[in-house]
């Protein structure tokens, strides 16, 4: 896989993280100056949100890195980085943008699973086959 198709998905869910900081800044500056009633409420759970991303996202990053380092990013650890940033997507809009808590927990133990199984995988790949030199 090339360089460019095993980091476009860490890119895009950077990109998510930034959005989300500037939102939760954007959110808080408003409740500071009291623009609008519940805002409070509001800027906090655009703050979970964030949290729950950046939780996700460490372990991701590292797989990544790691990946990479050791040359076990193949198709199948691309599709599944796909999947797992189009489904912290999803959850970033339901807990801060819809505010559905089915779809915000379906979602987040989605993204929890398949960052498990991406683990597991690559655990695997790296314990039954050995580590090439970088």
């Amino acid at each position: 896989m090339s360089t460019q198709a095993i980091l476009l998905p860490l890119f895009v869910q950077v990109a998510l993280i930034f959005v989300l900081m500037i939102w939760t800044l954007r959110s808080r500056h408003r409740a500071l100056q009291g623009a609008a009633s519940g805002q409070p409420a509001r800027s906090t759970e655009i703050s979970d949100c964030l949290q729950s991303q950046l939780q996700l996202s460490l372990l991701f990053f590292v797989l990544v890195i790691l990946a990479m380092m050791t040359r076990k990013a193949d198709l199948l650890f691309v599709v599944m980085s796909w999947a797992l940033v189009v489904v912290l997507i999803i959850h970033a809009a339901a807990e801060a943008g819809s505010g559905r808590p089915r779809l915000r927990s379906g979602a987040f133990a989605a993204a929890i699973l398949l960052l498990l199984a991406m683990w597991v995988i690559f655990v695997l790949r790296i314990l039954l086959a050995g580590v090439e030199p970088v």
